[in-house]
């Protein structure tokens, strides 16, 4: 449009020459206007689903609510007839929600009592609430466990090797001689009587312990043990230090009972 008129003989000498060129494509259209961003919109929305997110993670133990319980008659690989079957389909309107399952509650296994003499092994075991156990006809090499009596008391006669006083509660024991050792431990609430004679009686983790006897005794880790002692026809009761105090005298250290207070 712009350009000089075409002459006739600029014309002919296109036409003879053979040659044809086809005009000019069109040029393209103008670009349109750049598209509006809602930057606020788009940050408003990122910043929802990232507190989204973090208030799921931060629901610790929580988070598991939500998820269903299988038992093991719906597991395929417990089950090869579920298998066979094929997945099984959910349904979309039906809410998937655990129920609530009440605690079972596991009954208590009760024992049966036992006094019996097992090879050289007296057993007393789970007796609750009986004064009149007596075990009659030991012998030396005999020895005596008592396991888990409560409010009971038994009686050794004749002479025996050792007894041992595990796991009970209220318990007395009155017995004529032992020639090894009564040890005592884990229990509450002991009372021990000796007729006869005993070299040594060893208190672990017992609470309130008191022994009618004159002899040597070893503690450890135990409150509330007191000694009686018969004098004039009656007993007179002496404690057995619980705390002590140790000091370096400049070549070793020295430890002593401290003072009761009363």
């Amino acid at each position: 449009k712009q350009g000089p008129v075409a002459s006739s003989m600029s014309m002919r000498s296109v036409l003879t020459s053979g040659s044809c060129l086809s005009p000019p494509p069109p040029p393209p259209p103008p670009p349109g206007p750049p598209p509006i961003f809602d930057t606020e919109t788009v940050k408003d929305e990122g910043t929802a689903s990232r507190s989204a997110l973090f208030a799921q993670l931060n629901q610790g133990e929580a988070i598991t609510k939500g998820l269903r319980h299988v038992s093991d008659d719906q597991k395929t690989h417990k089950n090869p007839s579920l298998r066979a079957q094929g997945p099984a389909v959910r349904s979309p309107t039906k809410s998937h929600t655990p129920s609530p399952t009440s605690p079972k509650n596991s009954p208590q296994q009760s024992h049966a009592p036992v006094l019996e003499l097992e090879g050289k092994k007296w057993r007393v075991e789970y007796q609750d609430d009986k004064n009149d156990l007596v075990i009659n006809n030991t012998e030396l090499k005999q020895v005596a466990y008592i396991f888990k009596c409560n409010k009971s008391t038994l009686q050794i006669k004749g002479k025996i090797n050792s007894i041992t006083i595990d796991n009970c509660k209220k318990f007395g024991l009155v017995f004529d001689n032992v020639v090894g050792i009564v040890e005592v431990i884990n229990s509450r609430d002991i009372q021990i009587q000796v007729m006869g004679k005993v070299p040594t009686i060893s208190i672990n983790k017992t609470e309130g312990c008191h022994i009618y006897l004159n002899c040597e005794i070893v503690s450890a880790k135990s409150s509330e043990m007191n000694v009686l002692i018969p004098q004039d026809g009656d007993y007179k009761e002496f404690p057995v230090p619980e705390q002590f105090k140790t000091a370096w005298d400049g070549s070793k250290l020295v430890t002593e009972p401290a003072e009761i207070v009363g």
